[in-house]
């Protein structure tokens, strides 16, 4: 008889620690962001759990790419984009919630040296010969590498300096190869920069086009509910805040 109780209870057990573990399991998010946003997100990602108790999960990547993979049905439940025109793609492919597109934050670029000694580099200056290599996120799919060609054509010297250009996967990939003095230039997120030693120069904004942040609740999302809050958390005044801090400019 004893045997027998032993058993129900811990069949019992076992029940409650796997609806325990479902419940964890249906509280998280799956994210993906631009990479311009891995320090500021994952900041106010930290912050939205400690509030909320939903454990976010994030990948970020270039904005193009994270696009194809959501057109394609990935299972994710947010998309941070960096540039309002993915998201509005996505929504011509119904792939998003139309209703759920929100404008989060306006980014910024920056031109960063790899040199810490040197002063900082404006854009006609890369056309130094001392500066052999400059990184740019691949404008064919990264909202940053196409406002920094934007910024080099305004000034007429893209054609000068596409010689030296290295392309990034994403805008963090290019900021890593300054920082490793795998390039001696970058035009780079100010987002990305707000904790590094290197010299760098803010761009003039009207230099590109707007770098419009928006983001958009995928369609075969399964936590709507769960993302909603998440958007309401970034768009409210801690989560504002937050992104400031990191160098955007708020919408």
């Amino acid at each position: 008889m004893k045997r027998k109780l032993v058993m129900v209870f811990l069949v019992f057990i076992f029940v409650l620690c796997g609806c325990g573990q479902e419940e964890i399991e249906t509280k998280k998010l799956y994210i993906v962001a631009a990479s311009d946003l891995y320090h500021a997100l994952t900041e106010i990602g930290d912050e939205f759990t400690r509030e909320t108790g939903i454990e976010l999960e994030f990948t970020f990547g270039s904005t193009g790419l994270l696009t194809q993979q959501i057109q394609e049905g990935a299972p994710f439940d947010l998309f941070a984009a960096a540039q309002e025109s993915y998201i509005d793609k996505l929504i011509e492919k119904n792939a998003v919630e139309k209703n759920s597109k929100q404008y989060y934050a306006l980014g910024r670029i920056a031109i960063l040296s790899s040199d810490s000694d040197s002063e900082e580099i404006k854009l006609d200056k890369l056309l130094s010969p001392e500066v052999k290599s400059i990184t740019i996120a691949n404008p064919d799919h990264a909202p940053y590498g196409k406002a920094a060609k934007e910024a080099l054509e305004a000034l007429d010297i893209w054609s000068e300096i596409e010689p030296k250009i290295v392309y990034a996967e994403n805008i963090r990939q290019a900021f890593q190869y300054v920082e490793s003095g795998n390039a001696d230039a970058g035009i780079i997120a100010l987002a990305l920069l707000q904790e590094t030693d290197l010299p760098y120069v803010l761009i003039d904004e009207k230099a590109h086009s707007p770098i419009k942040q928006t983001l958009a609740i995928p369609i075969q999302s399964e936590k709507k509910e769960e993302s909603k809050k998440f958007t309401e958390f970034l768009l409210s005044k801690q989560g504002q805040e937050i992104l400031e801090k990191y160098g955007f400019d708020l919408p």
